[in-house]
């Protein structure tokens, strides 16, 4: 809906208030993680990155209108609460399903921003750097974060490659859960 203009200006700002429930989580996703690998210093890069970008997405959310009081005041909807548990849970389990999950989380969001970059653009005229940055740096940083998650994923033991593809999977339905709570709570109300 993003992408073809379906959405309203108060659907984004739906979106930004729910989906800041994952994104400050992310951060704490990725230093459990590296709590489990000391010795890999990109997981640790990584999680240093992931909590600059909450600064990006509260200057998205001011962007569209959304205080930032507002923002961190937001709970969150019940089904964001249980996807963003879902996604903690998962980097909680074991080294493989961990990273299993985030990489499925952060091998797709280049492609998500691009995509979310072009709507604000074209169809909302939001193209301040306030509001695309987020954005725009998640279009190269999580090719990096996904390549490091991609080569430990190759060096996981077959014996454990079941776990680490039910985990992927699992932080997928997590994610659309998300979107799912968005949906239901701000556009289907509005429509």
């Amino acid at each position: 809906m993003w992408s073809e203009g379906k959405l309203t200006i108060d659907h984004l700002k739906g979106y930004s208030l729910e989906y800041f429930q994952l994104v400050k989580a992310v951060p704490s996703f990725v230093e459990t993680i590296a709590a489990k690998d000391t010795q890999n210093k990109d997981i640790s890069s990584n999680a240093i990155e992931e909590a600059e970008h909450i600064g990006l997405w509260v200057r998205f959310a001011k962007a569209l209108g959304v205080s930032s009081n507002d923002l961190e005041n937001h709970a969150g909807a019940a089904k964001t609460k249980m996807a963003v548990d879902c996604m903690m849970k998962l980097a909680s389990a074991s080294y493989e399903e961990a990273v299993a999950a985030m990489y499925a989380y952060e091998m797709e969001i280049p492609k998500i921003s691009r995509n979310k970059i072009d709507g604000l653009k074209k169809f909302y005229g939001i193209c301040s750097e306030n509001a695309t940055k987020y954005f725009e740096v998640h279009e190269a940083a999580d090719l990096r974060h996904a390549q490091v998650w991609r080569e430990i994923l190759e060096m996981i033991p077959e014996h454990k490659k079941n776990l680490a593809f039910s985990a992927a999977v699992e932080s997928l339905k997590a994610q659309n859960m998300l979107l799912d709570s968005v949906q239901e709570k701000y556009v289907r109300l509005n429509s």
